[in-house]
């Protein structure tokens, strides 16, 4: 259930779970003690011991980055072990600078979770006004003490392993890949693609497109049909709209940071997925501790911990998928959660990608 309260401003949205309608009302109306020092969140005005959470987020949550953020904050708070409200499409970083003034000022919650990509001196600036509150956001930077964390999506995993699909599903030997911009946390997800691209099938290539956006399904779109054009028949869709083109064409395509197989159920082969629950958790427990202190959170968001994952492979597709094809993939997936296999890491920009408008 999401509402808003008259006294708060008009973005900010509660999700009443796990703690119930009036107990939630109560919050937003008396607002929430934060955690000082290494002292532990106590019951506050609401009355509940549960820790409080904030979700800022520049883009709206039906892009799926926000979006799997949002979805492990919800699971925490259906789960009892937060209380969650969030605003979302902060889309610039002087929104972003009000927005987490006013939350911390007004609201005081125990921690701040989001996005800085776009804001990051903005979102810095603010966590250092209010130390007292925990701050944990996406971000291509290092920690900064005393309490703002950072973490990312670290998905070279199931991208490998989603580039092993693609390389054995290939016909032409050719493979679209469709991404945000050549930054860092990006380049690694492609390059990841690529080199298990390159295990099932060293003889394929693979061409790489990036919009210049995080959430532009209309470019992301004719981006994927520039590359069906080109003579790619497999499509890894990084972001948002290339699936629809996948779909439209009858081309394999994996999805990202969600199960994206219900967007074209025929055609999704599987989809990379990011579950911050593990670092959602890390964070909470550190909060309730009063050990709380700024640190780089990228390790639970690597497969072996739980923190990502290849989506179960869709055997319902409109094409085959071989046997073999797949029975090669659990392997080195075993091997990647028992340690025997180490997915490289290369953050430098895929050779040969161009940036759409370029």
């Amino acid at each position: 259930m999401t509402t808003r309260s008259s006294r708060t401003p008009r973005y900010l949205k509660r999700a009443f779970t796990a703690i119930g309608f009036a107990s939630a009302a109560a919050l937003v109306l008396a607002g929430c003690g934060g955690a000082t020092g290494a002292e532990a969140p106590d019951a506050g005005a609401s009355g509940s011991d549960l820790p409080s959470v904030f979700g800022a987020f520049a883009t709206p949550l039906e892009e799926p980055w926000d979006g799997a953020i949002h979805a492990a904050l919800e699971s925490a708070a259906e789960d009892g072990l937060i209380e969650y409200e969030y605003t979302d499409n902060l889309h610039t970083a002087d929104e972003m600078e009000r927005a987490l003034r006013d939350i911390a000022s007004n609201q005081a919650p125990d921690i701040i979770i989001g996005d800085a990509f776009a804001a990051e001196d903005a979102v810095r600036a603010v966590a250092s006004e209010f130390p007292e509150i925990a701050f944990a956001f996406g971000s291509g930077g290092e920690e900064q003490a005393p309490n703002f964390s950072v973490f990312d999506n670290w998905m070279q995993d199931p991208a490998y392993l989603a580039g092993m699909l693609a390389g054995g599903l290939t016909q032409s030997n050719t493979i679209g890949v469709v991404g945000a911009m050549p930054i860092p946390e990006v380049n690694r997800i492609v390059n990841g693609f690529i080199a298990g691209v390159a295990e099932t099938n060293p003889e394929a290539t693979v061409t790489v497109s990036f919009i210049n956006s995080f959430f532009d399904p209309a470019t992301a779109k004719q981006a994927a049909e520039a590359a069906i054009a080109g003579g790619a028949d497999v499509l890894f869709a990084e972001r948002d709209g290339v699936i629809a083109a996948a779909a439209e064409h009858g081309l394999p395509a994996f999805g990202m940071m969600v199960d994206q197989q219900e967007q074209a159920p025929e055609y999704v082969v599987s989809s990379l997925l990011w579950n911050m629950r593990p670092t959602v958790e890390a964070i909470v427990e550190a909060v309730v501790a009063g050990e709380f202190e700024a640190s780089n959170l990228a390790e639970y968001s690597f497969m072996v911990n739980g923190g990502s994952s290849l989506a179960p492979i869709n055997t319902e597709t409109a094409f085959e998928i071989p046997a073999e094809l797949i029975d090669q993939v659990d392997a080195r997936q075993a091997e990647i959660h028992d340690g025997t296999f180490e997915t490289p890491i290369n953050e430098e920009a895929p050779a040969g990608s161009t940036t759409v408008g370029e």
